[in-house]
């Protein structure tokens, strides 16, 4: 099962770090948040992605034509340019990469994507935010209640910190709790083919007509994930991840 992954939007919100790369390139802990996504997917064994470019798609292009460079110890021969890499440490990863269009709405980009898609079911998910899902879960729940589409459910997390009072004494402090209420759209979609002929074009959005009217027909499900989710959409978000991340902690690290 393929893995999209929308990774062309402007991220006008986190115009601090966009202004010079796109948002799935943004780094937490030396590593694009992309990466980051990329490695929840393939802990659980799916591991061929198809990205959904635009804004600055070539340093998304150019940073999977270096991954090896990147991510490898090796030895140039500077005679003939030559190299030679002396670990199987990288990602065994297929990576498609799809320029689609820097005005192409969510909708828009994923309909582009078709060719690459074929007629099997297949994965979605946006470039901007972690969770410690477990994808295979995910998956078994879809194919378990035969609709169209399965989006995952998620509590929001908080902007600010949650006390738990006894008395005026604070007897328990967390700093982004996530809200006990409610539940919003956390990404992770698992997505049969027949979702393409719900969008009409380039300016569709997913958000919009195509969840809109699978829910109406009775073909979208929710998988619930009371566990951690976090977007990354602005500064503060950045610095929350890098926190996490730093600690040695990150809750969204499933893979060793």
């Amino acid at each position: 099962m393929r893995v999209v992954i929308l990774a062309g939007g402007i991220g006008s919100r986190l115009q601090e770090q966009t202004s010079v790369r796109p948002k799935p390139m943004v780094e937490i802990g030396h590593r694009p948040m992309l990466w980051h996504i990329m490695k929840i997917y393939a802990a659980y064994g799916f591991r061929e992605f198809v990205l959904a470019l635009g804004y600055k798609a070539e340093m998304v292009q150019e940073y999977f034509f270096n991954f090896h460079r990147l991510n490898r110890n090796v030895s140039i021969d500077l005679k003939d340019g030559s190299a030679i890499f002396h670990d199987d440490a990288c990602d065994d990863w297929r990576v498609h990469l799809v320029d689609t269009g820097l005005e192409t709405e969510t909708g828009g980009r994923l309909r582009r994507l078709r060719p690459f898609l074929g007629a099997a079911p297949f994965m979605m998910t946006y470039g901007d935010g972690v969770a410690n899902l477990d994808i295979r879960k995910l998956v078994a729940f879809h194919q378990a209640h035969g609709k169209l589409a399965t989006i995952t459910a998620v509590r929001p997390p908080s902007r600010f910190g949650g006390l738990r009072l006894d008395g005026d004494q604070v007897v328990e402090f967390e700093e982004k709790p996530q809200i006990g209420e409610g539940w919003i759209n956390g990404g992770f979609f698992v997505l049969s083919p027949a979702v393409f002929d719900l969008i009409s074009d380039d300016q569709t959005l997913w958000e919009r007509g195509p969840l809109e009217r699978l829910a109406s027909t009775g073909q979208l499900m929710a998988y619930r994930h009371d566990g951690f989710w976090q977007p990354m959409d602005t500064i503060r978000d950045v610095n929350y991840l890098e926190r996490l991340w730093s600690s040695g902690e990150a809750p969204w690290k499933v893979w060793t």
